[in-house]
């Protein structure tokens, strides 16, 4: 039992203790972890001594990511975790220590690491069928290098933003009426991605065996990686997506551990052929997780409704895991760093009411859904507030919260050259 108050059914039990960067009222931002409704003040428990011995560097809570104290690797990370758990369990330390324990609600929270590279995957298969069967509904869904490699693309880091962010409705060539023009999109979707986080970084030229991925990987975010479909559709080809997916991707605040995910390890989905070798291990790195989409309109806010679950899906049929993520963007020699940041790729599943996107839900618009407010949705307007909210494992008793991440769409001023 921690001393710090934790309520039932809260995502940060005492066995998650998720770390995340933020600050209180106007403080330098600095990391905390999280405990039922409040947060420790990492960086204040380091300067004290509270955190001695553990390996953590001189000064790393007190930094705005938690890239140096990933790079410190898992002994220290679980030292740190251990450390925590026995003193938020000790309440002899509760008068000392309580000084620095502050309501999560009163913390504003970024970003918690700063990836020097981002990566999307596409590792869902039934994401990747539905959109087959959308765009190519006369051949076969998944192309042929799909069910071989965890296909993927490089994101941009620049636009990766903190929960509760305004999201700018992107620009860009779209095809109106038979012809391209510039301008607003007007198929704003989102993606329902888990993220996951690197800890220690590896060499260029020196690929990562997956059997050592546990060595590298520290933890898992909840991740909206917003897409532009029109645009993405007259640019994508043949080079892929670029400004229909570069505006703005959303990352939770709290990091989960690997460690704090343990026992909601699972056998990964079988696949078909079976992956090359540099693929293969009998390592479980499936997760037992559970992910909603959660969807508001400015209508719905002004009219006091309550938000609206859209759909529901699991993480636990992903056909790529992220140990053969990392094996396979450093195959060729790539090299990584502390906070680099992969995502799994939109997370769907094969029943309607699952799916992670809105392109397959309303199935490119044709099957739009309906609000408690009467209107209707196929991508999002101006106003819309989309939440992605998740956690592990399926008993209320023992699972753990991924917490949650959310955007407001907002409209920008068009540039004095286009339509």
């Amino acid at each position: 039992m921690s001393w710090v108050p934790v309520p039932e059914g809260s995502p940060f039990p005492l066995a998650n203790l998720p770390l995340g960067i933020g600050r209180d009222g106007d403080g330098a931002q600095r990391a905390w972890v999280a405990i039922g409704d409040a947060a420790l003040d990492l960086a204040a428990a380091q300067a004290e001594g509270w955190l001695d011995g553990t390996g953590a560097p001189a000064g790393c809570f007190g930094a705005s990511s938690l890239n140096e104290y990933l790079a410190a690797g898992p002994a220290t990370w679980s030292a740190v975790r251990a450390r925590v758990t026995e003193l938020l369990e000790d309440p002899s330390v509760e008068r000392r220590l309580g000084a620095h324990v502050r309501p999560r609600a009163d913390l504003v929270m970024g970003v918690p690491v700063a990836p020097a590279d981002y990566v999307d995957f596409y590792s869902s298969i039934h994401h990747a069928t539905n959109l087959g069967r959308l765009f190519r509904p006369d051949t076969e869904p998944l192309l042929a290098n799909w069910r071989r490699i965890p296909v993927g693309y490089h994101g941009r880091c620049g636009t990766l933003v903190a929960d509760g962010s305004e999201i700018h409705r992107p620009h860009g060539y779209r095809v109106v009426d038979g012809e391209p023009q510039v301008g607003p999109s007007r198929a704003l979707d989102i993606e329902l991605e888990v993220g996951t986080v690197v800890g220690v970084g590896s060499e260029r030229g020196r690929p990562i065996p997956i059997g050592e991925a546990g060595r590298h990987l520290y933890g898992m975010c909840l991740v909206n990686d917003w897409s532009a479909r029109d645009i993405q559709a007259f640019e994508y080809q043949p080079l892929g997506p670029f400004l229909g997916k570069s505006f703005a991707t959303s990352v939770s605040p709290w990091l989960v551990s690997f460690e704090a995910l343990a026992p909601f390890r699972i056998a990964a989905v079988r696949q078909d052929p079976p992956p090359a070798d540099y693929l293969s291990t009998a390592e479980h790195w499936g997760f037992d997780l559970h992910l909603e989409v959660w969807f508001e309109s400015a209508a719905m806010r002004d009219g006091g409704l309550p938000a609206v679950c859209i759909s529901r899906t699991t993480f636990a049929d992903m056909y790529w895991t992220p140990a053969q993520q990392l094996a396979h963007l450093t195959l060729n020699g790539a090299s990584t760093r502390a906070g680099d940041l992969f995502a799994s790729g939109t997370v769907s599943g094969p029943t309607p009411g699952s799916e992670g996107s809105l392109i397959e839900l309303t199935w490119r618009g044709e099957r739009p859904f309906e609000l408690p407010d009467g209107t209707t949705r196929s991508f999002l307007l101006d106003g819309d507030c989309v939440e992605l909210r998740g956690w592990a494992g399926s008993d209320p008793s023992t699972r753990i919260g991924l917490g949650s991440v959310g955007g407001t769409v907002v409209d920008r001023p068009a540039h004095p050259e286009e339509d």
